[in-house]
């Protein structure tokens, strides 16, 4: 099979390149530039995508024996990532680029552009399963559950998992780092990746207030009482308790988190972590992986390593109700909600809105 592995300069992909090699496939390297104006290195475990990072995949390529190539996509990655990115916070939502990556970047415009050259499919180093079954292609969670990634793949569509292939799922990440050094891989003990790849500080607040504007506005309580200030409501999201700038706790002595955001009125809302509770979510622009036959009871994750919560599915035109049947704490709009079968990605939606409809009745 003609494959191209997308090859990140770190452990994962290196390791799952040298297993489609063994495998007999026809492999081809490619590493995805994703800015214009890389740093030199990476700040250890912060950020990739780096000079350093596009070098090591190159000296992994070179050891496999198999074509590298670099691919620009740094312009496609500014609109469809970093520019939605800054929007969405803008607009007083909680984005994921990786799913947004992974959704236009990874699966759309590069296995767009590997299909059209004659590759089968495109490989990657996720921690995920596909099976194939009589309706198509079923993801499943990793063997290693506290890598597994099938939460950040949950938004793809059965055409975009026909085309990919993860050779790392059933194996875990210290069989995965175990493999790289008995390959004689210089990336074995490389650290990996965390925070979001195109602010390696990790200080979103910083990088969203070079982009947006200053817009002071009121910091207040669920009883409406202003408790302090704030210089954009971009710079929250709901289910925050670091950083808020209230130099105090809540009158019970207790954190404060941020409730509501509320661009509109230029307002934040905070309060305690019980306020926080919700068990009903409405989902929009949903992704099935197979029809669904609503009703159904399934479990719903809410962050790619967050807890599994027993739900049930209900139609609502072209979008779904979500009933938890145990609360779930800073579930925020613009989050992806994914719905699991046992082990099985049955489908995913965009969170719109949420309510605590049993604590509060």
């Amino acid at each position: 099979m003609k494959v191209l592995a997308a090859v990140s300069g770190g452990v994962d992909s290196a390791v799952a390149t040298a297993r489609l090699v063994d495998a007999g496939h026809d492999v081809t390297a490619v590493h995805l530039a994703l800015s214009a104006k890389p740093r030199t290195h990476r700040e250890g475990a912060r950020g990739c995508c780096s000079l350093e990072d596009a070098n090591d995949a190159r000296r992994v390529a070179d050891m496999l024996g198999v074509p590298f190539y670099v691919w620009d996509v740094a312009e496609r990655f500014a609109e469809d990532v970093i520019d939605e990115f800054v929007a969405e916070y803008q607009a007083g939502r909680t984005p994921n680029p990786c799913l947004r990556c992974n959704e236009r970047i990874k699966f759309a415009a590069v296995a767009e552009r590997a299909l059209a050259l004659g590759f089968e499919k495109v490989a990657t180093g996720h921690y995920a399963r596909l099976i194939e079954t009589s309706a198509g292609v079923a993801l499943h969670r990793a063997v290693d559950e506290a890598k597994d990634q099938s939460y950040v793949l949950a938004g793809l569509t059965q055409e975009q998992l026909q085309a990919a292939l993860f050779p790392l799922g059933d194996s875990t990440k210290d069989q995965i780092r175990a493999e790289a050094a008995q390959r004689g891989l210089l990336v074995a003990s490389k650290p990996d990746s965390h925070d979001i790849c195109f602010i390696p500080d990790g200080d979103t607040a910083a990088f969203l207030g070079d982009r947006l504007p200053v817009r002071s506005g009121v910091i207040e309580d669920s009883d409406g009482n202003e408790v302090g200030r704030h210089d954009g409501t971009w710079a929250f999201t709901v289910g925050q308790r670091r950083g808020l700038g209230l130099g105090r706790p809540g009158p019970d002595g207790r954190p404060r988190y941020v409730l509501d955001i509320e661009p509109a009125h230029n307002r934040v809302v905070v309060g305690s972590r019980a306020e926080l509770a919700v068990d009903w979510v409405l989902g929009e622009q949903t992704r099935w992986f197979a029809p669904p036959d609503l009703p159904q009871r399934c479990a719903a994750q809410v962050r790619a390593h967050g807890r599994r919560i027993p739900a049930v599915l209900e139609r609502a035109d072209d979008r779904v109700e979500v009933q938890l049947l145990e609360p779930e704490y800073g579930v925020a709009p613009g989050q992806l909600i994914a719905f699991y079968d046992g082990d099985r990605v049955i489908g995913s939606a965009r969170v719109s809105q949420t309510a605590a409809v049993a604590t509060s009745a």
